[in-house]
């Protein structure tokens, strides 16, 4: 029987923490038993709201931290906390061998800070990168950097591939990684210096862990013919923004349509269940979960307002990313040259 997956998770971190921190694992532990969870946070606080859950008690242990990091702190003095927070504390558990995974859904900017100063980086690793989960015609793709650095150099690409393809391999291991860098056009000589250098260097690379596609523009990212999608931090974030902004767009004036009159009622019933996988596919909760690669450790930021249904689905990417041996794939990529 495989070990069980231990998640190390800052209870008191984002909106409506606790409740939507135990709600979300409840919601998880209905279908997956092999799991178990360390509470991080005011301990009479979890233990006053668990009651409302019982089928995660078995589940879980509760361990008290005095403080929380707030959303508003900067990341420097949620370290000057030390180890009084409940973010600190899952983290470091993680260090100590205790737990497999931290999940948080508190302060992003704290939790990287803290990451990298209890977890340390991956050797040779310049820069972590935070990538995320998006939609595209046939599945999913992973795509970095979406904000951890506003500046990259080349070096700091060619690391964001192969940790993007050892992510997309741990999350979806029967599908090959496909590595395309974000650009303005599909030419060799498109680009700045920065992305044609990084360019050549992962053009130069044969290796049977990913297959590097060249570059891809913005129009092509949901095609799926790529799945690792890189770039840096400054255009990542505003891509993801856009594309975010755009579904949530597209899914208001459809339903404004389709309720604009008896008629528009009458056809919205009739495409009912078209509708219904068309709204899920556009559902930011259904890939919740940003995870910081290049830490000597596996890290996953919960989006702070995201309800309990949101953060089961970062759960479950915690659950894939131990399983895939993340870390272990990361190093291996990494080495190829």
């Amino acid at each position: 029987m495989d070990k069980k997956t231990i998640i190390a998770v800052d209870a008191m971190g984002g909106e409506n923490s606790p409740d939507k921190i135990l709600n979300g694992i409840s919601l998880f532990v209905k279908d997956n038993k092999d799991i178990c969870f360390k509470l991080f946070g005011d301990k009479s606080k979890i233990e006053e709201k668990i009651n409302k859950y019982t089928n995660i008690k078995k589940f879980c242990e509760i361990i008290h931290a005095d403080k929380t990091i707030e959303d508003d702190e900067s990341p420097l003095v949620a370290a000057k906390k030390n180890n009084t927070t409940s973010m600190w504390k899952a983290i470091e558990s993680q260090k100590n061998g205790k737990t497999d995974i931290t999940l948080s859904a508190g302060n992003t900017g704290a939790l990287l800070v803290l990451s990298r100063l209890i977890l340390k980086m991956i050797d040779n690793v310049e820069k972590p990168a935070l990538a995320g989960l998006w939609p595209n015609k046939i599945g999913m793709n992973i795509v970095l950097d979406l904000g951890a650095n506003i500046e990259c150099n080349e070096k700091n690409l060619v690391d964001f591939s192969k940790m993007g393809a050892a992510l997309y391999k741990a999350l979806f291991p029967n599908i090959e990684s496909k590595v395309a860098l974000l650009n303005v056009g599909l030419e060799e000589i498109k680009g700045n210096d920065t992305v044609k250098n990084a360019y050549q260097i992962l053009q130069k690379i044969n290796s049977n862990e990913f297959k590097f596609n060249g570059y891809i523009e913005g129009n092509h990212i949901m095609d799926g013919n790529s799945n690792v999608i890189v770039t840096d931090g400054f255009t990542g974030n505003i891509a993801l923004k856009t594309a975010e902004g755009t579904a949530t767009f597209i899914t208001k004036e459809l339903k404004k349509s389709f309720t604009s009159n008896f008629f528009s009622k009458i056809s919205m019933l009739a495409s009912y269940k078209s509708l219904k996988e068309f709204k899920k596919k556009l559902d930011p909760r259904n890939y919740n979960g940003a995870i910081f690669l290049g830490v000597n450790g596996p890290v996953v930021k919960s989006h702070g307002s995201i309800d309990a249904l949101g953060f089961a689905q970062s759960i479950s990417m915690c659950n894939k990313i131990v399983k895939g041996n993340l870390v272990a794939k990361i190093k291996t990529n990494l080495d190829i040259s």
